[in-house]
């Protein structure tokens, strides 16, 4: 099994699209980044902490490839908007990429420098590449949010139409 940690705004839109990867065995919300042992959501959400909301990957290399992960991230949200997602604004909504090895942190450089001479976004990348540090799981009410509140006005408003997207952009990766 590898690991990958990212952030992209809300964690709930990331983990809820992750989770339903062939390849991806699970897919935890949760914090990193920060310099606060054992941060919970309110003091993240008050931008004391320095940590980013991430989401946690354990994936079958076999099945998906560590530069997939980084294409559907980068398909996920906007790397384009610094300390924000859309109207979630804040150090912990930021885009970031943590490593946990120097493969991993060579090819976010790679797909970013892609990205970027693609013209793929019309402003510059504002991703972080930063060497993974302790991750922290988020509440458990965080975990699978999505599938667990549907209904909930926020996963209606912004993770609903971003995971529709989603699917029909990786429908040959999903479960």
């Amino acid at each position: 099994m590898a690991k990958a940690t990212l952030a992209g705004g809300c964690f709930w839109c990331i983990e809820a699209a992750f989770n339903s990867v062939k390849g991806v065995n699970s897919a935890v919300s949760g914090y990193m980044g920060g310099h606060v042992e054992n941060p919970t959501y309110q003091a993240v959400c008050a931008g004391t902490t320095g940590h980013a909301e991430v989401v946690v990957l354990d994936y079958d290399e076999n099945e998906l490839s560590y530069r997939e992960i980084l294409e559907i991230f980068f398909s996920l949200h906007n790397p384009t908007q610094l300390n924000r997602q859309g109207n979630d604004v804040g150090t912990q909504y930021r885009s970031a990429i943590f490593f946990h090895d120097q493969a991993q942190q060579q090819a976010a450089k790679e797909i970013i420098t892609e990205i970027e001479q693609e013209k793929i976004w019309p402003d510059p990348v504002v991703t972080e590449v930063t060497e993974a540090t302790t991750f922290y799981s988020g509440e458990a009410y965080h975990q699978e949010y999505f599938n667990n509140n549907p209904e909930n006005q926020y996963c209606q408003m912004v993770v609903s139409p971003k995971l529709a997207k989603f699917k029909q952009t990786f429908a040959n990766k999903l479960k």
